[in-house]
């Protein structure tokens, strides 16, 4: 039987009490909250730690750059020494964890990419932002490059999809229906603005394999995998589009489990409100769906946010393990926020969640997991357990040592263009190119052939027409008219 993971500490008569997270609930997801500076990151590194020793593989996103440190034991500073005191932890274990490295870029990780294909074009439509018109021309275009057996791999071949959809417009209308070309133009234009972005480096092979986000160290230890996202913030939508698609290819891919002993990956979202901002509907239908279905495949999703009204009410009631630390109620907004936030618990006779939110100091948490039935515990006010790892990020050579030393160190580093919808498409129309030259060529041959005839009869009907002046010119002329139209014979006793 898995062991509870221990998160924080409640505060009882003769001491302390811990809250733990049952492993078999684990899947059943949960939220972090709170506002900046609460304490949520070190929550989430708490979480990540007791995953990691119960040997579930983590994926986390480092949208601070302050996750590193989990990669190496940690030690004792002032401020950990305080709350160990308050804690009454006289002995307490550091430890680093099994850490792989993560990056759309490629700089700070080993490059994670995916292919066109498997993006798909719900999401792409979304990463580009593109209208409900728009939105079906790409649907489109995907339908036409499996219809043909073009492979879309890179934006490259996006790119050259869309011109060749654009140019056999009129022949597709049967199949396919109408194309616009205005649609096509604004996603081109798209496009390039998502390269500027970086994205081209993010599309292509060898593409992500997502067991290799399944994996443990040979002690047993979960992989605690960490993507760097503080330069990928800067592109709050292919952020948030890239965690949906792993979200999707985790469920597409994982078999059924049913409710399992404990996780197959404890998947955490931060920044939760960029998955559901300006979402359209049958994005959101998805979103929900995965996040229902998701945990019979054993993966737990554990957004975290600054508000519980930042997640989506049907999602929201889909989390059922929660740490909320403090919101502050400086507006009526705030005060709203702070009361939805609190209905969220199952009361507690013995604690007015309401004003506690606005009162927990840095570090403390409400804490509600849920219990063996499934059930939510009673809400109680908590510390949030001390983090055994390193809590200064690494610095960048010890990053890079931690790279080099990882088992994928150099198979995703060299990107592959094979064969895919740009070349072929480019090699059709170079070949079009050389059969239209080739039947110009041909066209042009012929046409200078039919001059040089033109000339050479030319040439002769001018001596025929000089040699008409004498007698014997014209007895010639007669001859070859004759024979040429089949007139008669000549006239006895006369020329003509």
């Amino acid at each position: 039987m898995n062991k509870p993971l221990s998160i924080a500490y409640t505060s009882i008569k003769d001491g302390f009490e811990i809250l733990e997270l049952l492993p078999r609930m684990a899947n059943r997801h949960g939220l972090v909250a709170g506002a900046t500076g609460t304490g949520k990151t070190v929550t989430l590194r708490v979480m990540a730690e007791a995953f990691s020793r119960a040997g579930v593989p983590v994926f986390m996103a480092d949208v601070k750059g302050d996750l590193s440190g989990l990669a190496l034991a940690g030690a004792e500073n002032p401020k950990l020494k305080e709350r160990l005191d308050l804690l009454k932890l006289t002995e307490h274990a550091y430890e680093g964890f099994p850490v792989v490295f993560w990056d759309l870029f490629g700089e700070q990780g080993h490059p994670a990419r995916t292919t066109i294909s498997d993006m798909g074009p719900l999401l792409l439509a979304r990463l580009l932002n593109l209208n409900d018109t728009q939105a079906g021309v790409l649907s489109l275009v995907f339908k036409v490059a499996d219809d043909q057996g073009l492979l879309l791999l890179d934006l490259k071949d996006l790119r050259a999809m869309l011109v060749h959809v654009g140019e056999h417009a009129a022949e597709l209308k049967t199949q396919y229906g109408n194309v616009s070309a205005a649609s096509v133009g604004a996603i081109q234009r798209n496009l390039l603005a998502l390269e500027e972005q970086g994205a081209d480096r993010f599309f292509g092979e060898p593409a992500l394999d997502l067991e290799d986000f399944l994996q443990t160290d040979p002690k047993g230890r979960g992989v605690v995998n960490i993507l760097a996202a503080d330069k990928l913030m800067l592109s709050p939508k292919l952020y948030a589009t890239f965690l949906l698609w792993l979200l999707a290819e985790l469920f597409e891919r994982l078999p059924e489990v049913g409710d399992p002993e404990k996780p197959k990956i404890a998947f955490f979202f931060d920044e939760a409100h960029l998955l559901f901002e300006d979402a359209p509907d049958a994005l959101m239908e998805k979103i929900e769906q995965v996040v229902r279905l998701v945990r019979s495949k054993g993966v737990g999703i554990y957004f975290c946010s600054q508000n519980p009204l930042d997640i989506p009410e049907k999602v929201l009631g889909q989390l059922g393990n929660r740490v909320q630390h403090a919101l502050r109620a400086f507006t009526p907004v705030d005060q709203k926020a702070v009361k939805a936030a609190a209905d969220t618990f199952r009361t507690n006779p013995g604690l007015d969640v309401s004003k506690a939110i606005t009162e927990l100091a840095v570090g403390e948490a409400l804490v509600s997991f849920l219990d063996a039935k499934g059930t939510p515990c009673i809400v109680q006010r908590a510390w949030v357990a001390p983090p055994a790892s390193q809590l200064p990020p690494l610095e960048p050579s010890q990053r890079k040592a931690v790279i080099d030393a990882s088992d994928l160190a150099g198979h995703y580093e060299k990107a592959v263009d094979r064969e895919s919808a740009f070349e072929l498409l480019k090699a059709r129309t170079d070949h079009e190119a050389q059969e239209q030259a080739r039947a110009k060529e041909e066209k042009s041959q012929a046409r200078s052939s039919a001059r040089q005839s033109d000339t050479a009869l030319e040439s002769f009907g001018k001596g025929l027409a000089r040699a008409a002046g004498s007698s014997i010119g014209r007895a010639l002329v007669r001859g070859v008219m004759g024979s040429l139209f089949g007139g008669g014979g000549r006239r006895k006793g006369s020329l003509f």
